[in-house]
C-alpha cells in the first residue's frame, strides 16, 4: 500500500447505552485515495465520521488524522481538513457569499486580503458564482449542499471528508460534483466519501470500506474487489447449447447468456467449432453491488432513511 496515512482508526467503537453504533473498526485511508465509505440504513457511517473529526468521542479505540491523534491534535489538524457532515448549517438571512466570508473569517490562517478571492474561487468551483445576493433561505436543497461543499473547500484541504455530498442534487449536479472531486483529487486532495449510493462510489472511488451494523466487513482497493473472476460471460441466443458443449464448466445460465469457466478466446474457439452461435464475450467481473451484497447482506444498497439517525 502506498501513500502516507491520512485516516487511521484502531478498534474504534461507540456505544449509546446498550446500542452498539460502531463496533471496533480499523479504517486505513492513505494519501491519494478516493475512499468510498458505504453502509446501509443504521450502519453507523455518520457516527464514524463524527468521531474522525473529534465531534463525537469514541467509547473505545483511537483515531489518527493526518498522522496525529484525535481529538488531542484537532487544533493543528482540522485547518488542513475540509468537511461536510450531515448537511451544511448556514445563516438563512445572509447570501451564500456572506456565509462563506463569515466562515473564512472564523477559521485560522487565512489572509484577510485574499478572502474575497478565496470565496469567489470556491463559489465558482461548486457552480454558485451567479447566485448574487439571494439569501440562503431561498436556496434549494441542492444549492445548500453546494454551498456546504464550498465551505469545505475554502482552505484548499489536504483531506476532504464528505457525508452524502450529493444529497438533494439532480443528475446534472451529481455529475458536476463528481467531476469537481476528481479534479481536486488530481490536484493532490485525498477524499473520504461517506455514501449509500453504490453507483456514485463505483464511478468515483479507488478504495472502498463497507460498514454493516457497525462492523467494517470489507476494505480493499476497488480494482481488487471487481477484478475478473476467471470466468467468461457468453452472450448467445442458445445458452442451453453452451451448457451441452461445455458441460461441467458452466457456472450459470439465463435466457440470453451463460457464464463459463475459462478464457474468452478459448471458450469462443470451442463454441464456434461446435457450431454454437455467439454474439458477445466478456470477462466476468463482479459489480460493486454484488461485492457489497455478498459482504453485508441484502440491505446493503438500501437508501438511508431518517431512522438511521437513531443509530448513526
Amino acid at each position: 500500500m502506498t501513500g502516507e496515512p491520512m485516516i487511521t482508526t484502531q478498534d474504534l467503537a461507540k456505544w449509546y447505552g446498550q446500542l452498539r453504533a460502531v463496533d471496533g473498526i480499523d479504517l486505513d485511508v492513505r494519501a491519494g485515495d478516493v475512499y468510498g465509505f458505504l453502509g446501509a440504513n443504521g450502519s453507523g457511517k455518520t457516527t464514524t465520521v463524527r468521531m474522525l473529526l473529534g465531534l463525537v468521542l469514541p467509547t473505545s479505540g483511537s483515531v489518527q488524522l493526518l498522522g496525529e491523534r484525535m481529538p488531542r491534535a484537532a487544533r493543528r489538524v482540522l485547518p488542513r481538513v475540509g468537511a461536510l457532515i450531515e448537511g451544511p448549517a448556514h445563516h438563512g438571512h445572509l447570501s451564500g457569499r456572506a456565509n462563506l466570508t463569515l466562515l473564512d473569517a472564523a477559521g485560522p490562517g487565512g489572509s484577510r486580503r485574499t478572502r474575497r478571492t478565496r470565496v469567489d474561487t470556491v463559489l465558482e468551483q461548486v457552480g454558485l458564482s451567479g447566485v448574487g445576493r439571494r439569501p440562503v433561505k431561498v436556496y434549494s436543497l441542492g444549492m445548500r449542499q453546494r454551498l456546504g461543499l464550498a465551505g469545505a473547500l475554502l482552505r484548499r484541504p489536504e483531506l476532504l471528508v464528505l457525508d452524502e455530498p450529493t444529497n438533494g442534487l439532480d443528475p446534472q449536479g451529481i455529475h458536476e460534483i463528481r467531476d469537481l472531486l476528481l479534479e481536486l483529487h488530481r490536484g493532490g486532495t485525498t477524499v473520504f466519501l461517506s455514501s449509500h449510493l453504490l453507483a456514485e462510489v463505483e464511478q468515483l472511488c479507488t478504495r472502498v470500506g463497507v460498514l454493516d451494523r457497525g462492523r467494517l466487513v470489507l476494505q480493499d482497493d476497488l480494482a481488487t474487489l471487481t477484478a475478473p473472476t476467471g470466468a467468461t460471460v457468453v452472450e448467445t441466443p442458445d445458452p442451453e447449447r453452451v451448457r451441452a458443449v461445455l458441460d461441467g464448466r458452466v457456472v450459470s445460465v439465463d435466457a440470453v447468456r451463460a457464464v463459463v469457466r475459462g478464457d474468452p478466446a478459448e471458450v469462443n474457439a470451442v463454441l464456434v467449432a461446435a457450431g454454437v452461435p455467439v454474439t458477445g464475450l466478456a470477462l466476468q467481473r463482479p459489480t460493486l453491488e454484488e461485492v457489497v451484497l455478498a459482504a453485508a447482506g441484502t440491505s446493503a444498497d438500501r437508501v438511508d432513511a431518517p431512522g438511521e439517525r437513531s443509530r448513526r
